[in-house]
């Protein structure tokens, strides 16, 4: 492992799409810099990995959200990576008889209507939490608020009514065959990257920058820092002197939590390429099921929220067993010798994340704009929390980078002009 610099013009912190944004756009600028990641991988809370010879697996993000919009679609294409344009299975392709048509219908109009709420609540311009806008006894609530577990991380009691409608969802969502955390760490492959390189602290107060990180310390003419919002609000990463602002826009943005399983599937041919499986459950706590994605021998299932939070601190192996207790509810218990647990996430127990992907708490849609402000012409921030309209993405953590990357570049050369 080489020796950090003694000093970069500029210092990246986290070598997710944020950072690697940022280390692209700064590229050509005639500047030192330098990607300083904690983890052994490019990446952060995108990770492929190959879950067994017949199975890839996106243990992170997966689906290349509102990819008309996307700017990792236009990066696959450049890198030769092939993106499948297939209909996502959370649209009508449900296997089974757990969710019989009759009632999809009913809940995509119940749903339908709860969105429309809201829209019309943040048209007025004061917030709220997300789940004041469910319809009082709709039997369909607990499932709504179990999709927001999905979305958001965490339920509707914990979302901000304008944050929620700020998100820009066009509905196109595509994915990469050879696995999202793939193509970004293809991305990242290029960049100046230090690995395992844990930034403790963030010290201003001088004329350069000092960081310490478990490499060494470090200085720099500025930095971005664009690790998830959960290490800012828990001081893993420490400013001398504090920023309190940024630490209370930090804590009105936490990481929600969602995670994965991917159960392999003997007898596979049995079952329909892309499938979705998921019962009408009278509650929040469920999983919901994708069946053979790209036509894979595999079973993949999400969970969200606090059951989620509940599951990881279950221990490993706990998706793993509800997913396949849930499966057997909904086809028979003769499915169970068909599965095998192969590989699950635990993103809240992860040090380096602590969490999926932000949401704002109610009263807190301002926090992103307040995070993503930059501090003396010298502190940048970055990441899926800083940005306007694609939150909890990747292309939105990216997009933010290559807009931090921008501010340094300005702010330096007003500098220099002085």
């Amino acid at each position: 492992m080489s020796s950090l610099p003694s000093f970069v013009d500029i210092a990246v912190i986290g070598a997710g799409a944020a950072g690697l944004g940022a280390a692209h756009a700064l590229k050509d600028s005639g500047l030192s810099a330098i990607v300083l990641e904690a983890r052994d991988r490019l990446g952060g809370r995108a990770w492929t990995v190959q879950a067994s010879p017949e199975v890839t697996f996106d243990v992170g993000c997966g689906w290349l959200h509102s990819a008309d919009k996307n700017s990792f679609v236009t990066i696959a294409k450049q890198l030769n990576f092939e993106i499948n344009t297939d209909l996502p299975p959370w649209g009508d392709r449900a296997f089974g008889d757990a969710f019989p048509e009759s009632e999809r219908k009913e809940f995509v109009r119940a749903i339908d209507e709860f969105y429309e709420r809201i829209w019309e609540a943040a048209e007025q311009g004061e917030d709220a939490p997300a789940a004041g806008y469910l319809e009082p006894g709709n039997r369909w609530n607990p499932m709504i608020d179990a999709i927001s577990t999905y979305v958001n991380g965490c339920e509707l009691d914990q979302v901000s009514l304008l944050d929620m409608e700020a998100y820009e969802d066009t509905y196109f969502n595509w994915r990469v065959r050879a696995g999202y955390g793939t193509l970004i760490a293809a991305y990242g492959a290029p960049c100046p990257v230090a690995l395992n390189c844990n930034v403790t602290l963030v010290d201003h107060s001088g004329k350069r920058i000092r960081l310490e990180t478990s490499r060494g310390t470090l200085e720099a003419g500025a930095v971005i820092i664009t690790v998830p919002t959960n290490l800012i609000a828990d001081e893993a990463i420490r400013f001398s002197p504090a920023l309190p602002v940024k630490l209370d826009a930090a804590r009105g943005l936490p990481l929600g939590v969602d995670d994965k399983v991917t159960l392999a599937l003997d007898g596979a041919e049995a079952f329909p390429i892309e499938g979705n499986l998921r019962g009408a459950t009278m509650r929040t706590a469920m999983g919901t099921y994708h069946i053979r994605p790209f036509g894979q021998p595999c079973i993949d299932g999400f969970f969200g929220g606090r059951f989620a939070r509940e599951l990881e601190d279950a221990g490993d192996g706990a998706f793993a067993a509800q997913s396949i207790d849930e499966i057997a509810a909904f086809l028979g218990n003769d499915i169970r010798r068909k599965l095998r647990p192969l590989r699950e996430s635990r993103w809240a127990h992860d040090p380096f994340a602590r969490g999926s992907y932000s949401h704002a708490l109610p009263g807190h849609a301002g926090d992103r704009a307040l995070l993503a402000a930059p501090v003396d012409g010298r502190l940048f921030f970055a990441g899926e929390a800083t940005s306007p309209n694609f939150f909890s993405t990747a292309h939105g953590a990216r997009d933010s980078g290559e807009r931090a990357a921008k501010e340094v570049l300005a702010a330096l050369g007003e500098l220099r002009s002085q």
